[in-house]
């Protein structure tokens, strides 16, 4: 049973085309995984499925028998209800079933004989939907969810208190507790460490109901969909499988559709060369005419220009000192200490993971040794010769200047022409590059932080969640350029298959927890 229909969409972003009357579908129960490169319309894609856009053209079509789940970053989290209270809202049908027994109960000692026959009646089939819904174990599941995604230990904080890592397990908490019978979800895995990615990764396995799922992280793709649509060149393609399936047909199919193209080509050069020669003649028009109308014919195969890889090349610069920076007795933390005293070094040429649970302060140690956060307790000496490249996990601020200015603002000393080369250089197009960052995608967003860190020369990279919304292509340009960068790097990660053939020793912060968090 088809639960969303889509035919011949087309939508545009000013005059960049996104769709060109593509078609989806999606049937009960399949767990599909929408892909494409960074910029290509993913995120557009969901806004047009739940109407926060709607299309230039074609339809879309659910059916309205299926409840649909979106986690929406925009909801309104109000001082004064704690992170509990707000996850219970996914079950507010049963606790207004439950108020309503409790009225009816209270209301039993006055009514008349008939009437408290019907109002029991009421009340034994209200109950009974409260026991196959496990109303009772509502708070299980909720200290599941939550102990899956990392935010047990938040539930009794004030939502308003919350960070944004936070604030998007919440969403997602939520989201997943109401169960609906279709689950939207764009990138789920970013503010997720490794041990809650692998709790989400079975979730969604297990999922009876359907989902489409945005990711860049393509060993969590691979283990949770089923089907693949392929968003490329503004349409959608269908492949039954799972991402290391997609992979594999889809480069047989471009080979097949190139060996048909040059076939087609040979075929046209024949054909135009015949009628070029023959046209003029009296005795062989008549043959040219017929081969024009077979020209004229034949449906062109076109073979579409590859999309623009980015190429990233970091500017180094060497370190004289053998010793970057050294930690004594460092506690870190904002209001309170979220580790014991550290006591850590680091050396040129090291090349460093900070992995462990979100919430143990990785962002707090770069942000302490970067000087950018005054420290609870101890001392960190930072070489003089230092030439820092920091990479920020997100920005919050809705930054309306264009990508040009920004970037050239950076560096004011390059002519517009150099900042133009050097954002094409990361994969940008001119129409990126005119336009305000705040419209961009995140992985847009991330190539234009990507090429100011890029272009400074630097001997340490301090690097927090760069694969955070960067698609395929860019995430091997990116290792490779770590990989082949002279200078030193400290690289928050959370994806092992990216970091491991980077660095040269991880640091586990789950080691370095605060005593009381323990």
């Amino acid at each position: 049973m088809s639960i969303l229909t889509i035919e011949n969409m087309s939508h545009s972003f000013g005059d960049r085309i996104l769709f060109n009357k593509a078609n989806f579908k999606l049937l009960r129960g399949e767990h599909i995984g929408l892909i494409g490169a960074n910029g290509e319309g993913k995120s557009t894609f969901m806004k047009l499925i739940t109407k926060q856009l709607l299309p230039d053209d074609g339809t879309i079509q659910w059916n309205s028998k299926f409840s649909i789940g979106y986690m929406d970053q925009h909801v309104d989290l109000k001082e004064g209800i704690t992170a509990l209270n707000f996850l219970k809202g996914a079950f507010s049908d049963l606790f207004d079933i439950e108020k309503k027994i409790n009225n009816l109960c209270n209301e039993l000692g006055n009514m008349e004989e008939e009437e408290m026959n019907k109002a029991l009646n009421k009340i034994t089939n209200m109950q009974e939907i409260l026991d196959k819904s496990d109303f009772y174990s509502i708070n299980s599941k909720i200290q599941g969810t939550a102990a899956g995604l990392g935010i047990k230990e938040l539930l009794d904080n004030d939502v308003s208190a919350l960070s944004g890592g936070q604030r998007t397990k919440l969403l997602l908490a939520k989201l997943l507790l109401e169960k609906p019978d279709i689950l939207l979800l764009d990138e789920p895995t970013n503010h997720l460490d490794e041990e809650h990615i692998e709790w989400l990764k079975s979730y969604l396995t297990n999922y009876e109901n359907a989902f489409i799922l945005i990711s860049h992280d393509n060993s969590f793709l691979n283990s949770v969909v089923t089907v693949i649509y392929h968003l490329e060149h503004k349409t959608l393609t269908r492949y039954q499988g799972n991402y290391d399936f997609f992979v594999k047909l889809h480069e047989i199919r471009k080979q097949q559709l190139l060996i048909e193209y040059k076939e087609q080509q040979t075929e046209i050069a024949k054909l135009e060369d015949y009628i070029r020669k023959n046209k003029a003649r009296a005795s062989t028009a008549k043959q040219a005419k017929g081969r024009e109308k077979k020209l004229n014919k034949i449906d062109r195969i076109e073979i579409k220009k590859n999309l623009i890889k980015p190429h990233f090349n970091f500017n180094s610069v060497k370190m004289p000192e053998s010793i970057i920076f050294k930690a004594t007795n460092l506690v870190i933390g904002y209001d309170k200490p979220l580790s014991k005293p550290l006591n850590l070094k680091m050396k040129r040429g090291q090349k460093i993971a900070i992995t462990g649970a979100n919430g143990l302060g990785k962002t707090t140690l770069l942000k302490s040794l970067l000087g950018l956060l005054e420290p609870i307790n101890g001392q960190i000496l930072l070489s003089d010769y230092k030439k820092i490249g920091y990479f920020e996990q997100e920005l919050t601020e809705d930054n309306t200047n264009t990508v040009l200015s920004d970037v050239w603002n950076t560096f004011p000393d390059l002519t517009q022409t150099e900042i133009r080369s050097a954002l094409a250089k990361c994969g940008l197009t001119w129409q990126h590059i005119d336009s305000p960052i705040n419209i961009l995608s995140g992985g847009e967003q991330a190539k234009v932080r990507l090429c100011k860190v890029i272009n400074k020369p630097t001997n340490i990279l301090v690097l927090d969640e760069p694969t955070n919304h960067l698609d395929i292509y860019a995430k091997a340009e990116l290792k490779r350029a770590l990989k082949e960068y002279d200078g030193s790097i400290i690289l928050v990660c959370h994806e092992p298959e990216f970091y491991e053939d980077i660095t040269t020793e991880v640091w586990n912060c789950e080691e370095w927890r605060y005593a009381q968090n323990d």
